[in-house]
């Protein structure tokens, strides 16, 4: 069947476009289109297949997370050959973060193809990365494995893994100001209390406080990123002290 005829046999014009987009995206014609469908159905969409399970792309996003964990530590293995264990873990880590796949999903545009009875205001932060985790996941169901290897290769390894870059790439803030902070006896302290702003999210904000001292704040989704985003500014504004 040549790509015309392919097109033809879809059943609207709104799948036929999700088709050619994903082609595009892939590199490759897809061949079984609802697992990609699935990779972008939001569990906010309450849909369900004939036995009544939930559609959604969480499933996805656990196979993907692990092929991707598999290729990257893969590659790690045979690109750092006097790296132990440690080392490895630490490294594949720093690829995986949820900031960088959410830059991931970002670059590639995925939010666009959500199914879903949310705004795109609504969405929590890590939706681009979720996005991408199930896309992978999606990649492996329809083609396996090596292909899926080949796409984590042309889209996440050679555009974005320099391993010198990221030897030095620092992955929680938090971690390094607490072990700063016990080092040179100073007590640290985040102060957590959720924000009554009027977004439809709800929203935390964090004061990071360094011996009696605001040193800065942080707001996000959650308390765990908003103590992220005050550790980051905090580092930046202390950064010649702790380097010393």
């Amino acid at each position: 069947m040549n790509i015309i005829s392919k097109i033809r046999s879809y059943k609207s014009e709104k799948e036929e476009v999700f088709y050619i987009n994903m082609k595009k995206i892939l590199g490759y014609r897809p061949v079984k289109l609802k697992f990609y469908k699935e990779a972008f159905t939001h569990s906010s969409s309450k849909k369900t297949d004939e036995s009544g399970f939930p559609i959604n792309y969480e499933r996805l996003e656990f196979l993907g997370d692990a092929i991707l964990g598999s290729v990257i530590a893969n590659y790690l293995y045979k690109k750092m050959p006097k790296a132990n264990e440690g080392t490895l873990t630490q490294m594949r880590s720093k690829i995986v973060s949820r900031e960088h796949l959410n830059e991931l999903g970002r670059d590639l545009g995925l939010i666009k193809f959500v199914e879903s009875n949310l705004s795109n205001q609504n969405y929590g932060d890590n939706i681009y990365g979720n996005l991408f985790e199930a896309f992978i996941g999606a990649i492996h169901l329809d083609k396996g494995y090596l292909f899926c290897e080949k796409f984590i290769f042309r889209n996440v390894i050679e555009p974005y893994v320099d391993i010198e870059r990221l030897e030095g790439k620092i992955t929680s803030y938090k971690s390094v100001l607490i072990e700063w902070c016990q080092k040179n006896k100073k007590k640290i302290k985040y102060i957590n209390y959720e924000d009554t702003g009027n977004d439809s999210l709800k929203h935390f904000t964090v004061k990071l406080i360094i011996d009696q001292e605001i040193i800065s704040k942080g707001r996000a989704t959650s308390k765990k990123k908003a103590e992220e985003i005050a550790s980051k500014r905090a580092y930046y504004k202390l950064q010649k002290e702790i380097e010393q």
